[in-house]
């Protein structure tokens, strides 16, 4: 579903992400996993199109879509999450996930101007879907709430629920379960596990070490801009590498 080759990003001649290379197979959740600074954050805004890659390449289903727009992405089917919260607070719950169906709305500006009954149509179609999404996330009751009305638990399923609506190919969950209790870990927990188990592939960024053991298929490390491992969860957990470089940080840390 996704290949990075040798994927490459500096910001004022200091690098980022130096020749970053892997793989994401189709129906799988892949972790991404590092310290704070080892570019993880940065990699998700390179394969989502907010950031230029500037040496390497990003492939989607086999098509290079490293010098696309972040909107032409986003049409291909890449959607995300954020690892601060990007919700429209004054809008509803609901009007929040519809913006997740942006690239699903194909309508031209006549068309709109008119309100025909085939524009009535679709809009009807795509509220049931945002509708679905929100039942899926356990929100449906909050539609019609202000966004800015919900705890900061349910404004993370929010985000999700906007992700995953409009069906994507590939979903980037950046820190999905940052700021939450054990109780709403769980839960989100559920969720992915839920969406691999309808077909979603999924890039998850987290420091939760326990969520990711739980979730992942395969876990990817970073530190210091460079990919310093990858494979199953259980054989990167026990790699000295990792343990150098982020678990055993942890550790001492604590």
């Amino acid at each position: 579903m996704l290949e990075l080759r040798n994927v490459s990003k500096w910001f004022g001649g200091l690098p980022a992400l130096q020749d970053v290379s892997f793989r994401i197979a189709p129906g799988q959740v892949t972790a991404l996993i590092g310290p704070n600074g080892a570019g993880k954050s940065t990699l998700i805004n390179c394969i989502s199109g907010v950031d230029r890659v500037q040496a390497g390449s990003v492939l989607l289903a086999r098509r290079p879509v490293e010098a696309l727009p972040a909107f032409k992405i986003a049409a291909l089917g890449v959607a995300r999450t954020f690892q601060n919260l990007k919700l429209f607070s004054r809008l509803t719950v609901l009007d929040n996930v519809l913006t997740g169906l942006t690239v699903a709305a194909e309508r031209s500006f006549a068309v709109s101007m008119m309100r025909l009954p085939a524009l009535r149509h679709q809009e009807r179609q795509l509220r049931l879907r945002a509708l679905k999404a929100l039942d899926d996330f356990g929100l449906a009751k909050k539609a019609h709430w202000p966004a800015s009305s919900l705890s900061y638990g349910e404004k993370k399923r929010v985000e999700m629920a906007r992700a995953f609506v409009s069906d994507p190919r590939l979903v980037l969950l950046d820190e999905p379960v940052a700021g939450l209790n054990t109780e709403e870990t769980a839960q989100i927990a559920r969720h992915i596990r839920r969406q691999r188990s309808a077909g979603h592939t999924m890039l998850l960024v987290e420091h939760d070490m326990e969520l990711v053991m739980e979730v992942a298929d395969q876990v990817v490390v970073l530190d210091s801009g460079r990919c310093i491992a990858s494979g199953k969860p259980e054989a990167v957990r026990s790699n000295p590498l990792v343990l150098e470089a982020y678990l055993g940080r942890m550790e001492a840390t604590a």
